[in-house]
């Protein structure tokens, strides 16, 4: 177990996957795990995002629930909670639940940054995809998508199998959303898309000009539900008006940005005998 402290101090932090680097940033804290940015904390504004995809996660979900909502929330990755920080300020109602494969990280993360405490948002630390295939279908409105192996989301989290226990997870008009990062070839983004789309009736996709046009590396936001996702004059102006000005794809425009990709899926377990 991570000594105590009294906060967060600056410095590299030896975690289960590797080494956590705690910095000042702007406004808050950085938090770098093995080397990529994870992510930032202003103790002073919870509804602070500073992660472009987390805004964009963040303006694509809000439309979805009226005030006073009690939206339940799991998210499959947590490293320092942001996104569920900012969720627990706008709904304090809410009821989340962050998954986190590092233990160590999820027992820094809750001595660092005063995150709220369970049942506002439990952390529980085991593989994304086991949770998901343990948790009662139909008792989830938000599943977000945010864990990583390297630059990467481990390959057993983008399948058509597990997409399709995601989708089992969701109530009616339940929404999905993940942060999918590539390179500019935008292979992998693609057929995430597809895999995605292959299960849920609805998809938008959102990101910035020139990752959509394969002009940098980047992220990219897909967000599923088997419910419409409106893509209201209010929403794409929200995300034309962020300090990272995106656009969104609705369900046609998104299915067509995929193509022919290949649907991804489980591997194939060899024949016993």
């Amino acid at each position: 177990m991570p000594p105590q402290r009294s906060g967060p101090e600056p410095g590299a932090y030896p975690i289960d996957t590797g080494t956590a680097v705690l910095s000042l940033a702007a406004d808050g804290w950085l938090v770098t795990i093995n080397g990529a940015e994870s992510s930032h904390i202003d103790p002073e504004d919870p509804q602070r995002l500073e992660f472009e995809y987390m805004r964009q996660m963040a303006h694509v979900a809000e439309g979805r629930w009226p005030v006073g909502a009690r939206p339940r929330i799991l998210h499959l990755g947590g490293a320092a909670c942001a996104l569920p920080r900012y969720f627990a300020a706008r709904h304090p109602d809410a009821r989340q639940v962050a998954v986190e494969i590092d233990a160590a990280l999820a027992a820094y993360a809750r001595e660092w940054f005063d995150l709220p405490r369970s049942p506002a948002l439990r952390i529980r630390v085991d593989d994304a995809r086991t949770v998901v295939e343990s948790l009662t279908p139909g008792t989830r409105d938000l599943v977000v998508r945010d864990a990583f192996a390297g630059e990467r989301a481990p390959a057993h989290l983008t399948t058509l199998e597990f997409t399709a226990a995601v989708a089992e997870l969701l109530d009616d008009g339940g929404l999905y959303l993940v942060n999918c990062a590539d390179d500019r070839q935008l292979r992998l983004a693609r057929a995430e898309i597809a895999t995605i789309g292959a299960v849920f009736g609805h998809l938008a996709v959102v990101s910035d000009a020139a990752m959509l046009k394969g002009r940098r590396t980047g992220n990219i936001v897909i967000a599923a539900s088997n419910a419409p996702i409106e893509v209201t004059p209010a929403l794409t102006r929200a995300l034309l008006s962020d300090p990272q000005p995106a656009q969104i794809l609705d369900n046609s425009r998104a299915r067509a940005f995929a193509g022919r990709a290949e649907v991804l899926r489980d591997p194939i377990a060899p024949e016993a005998g």
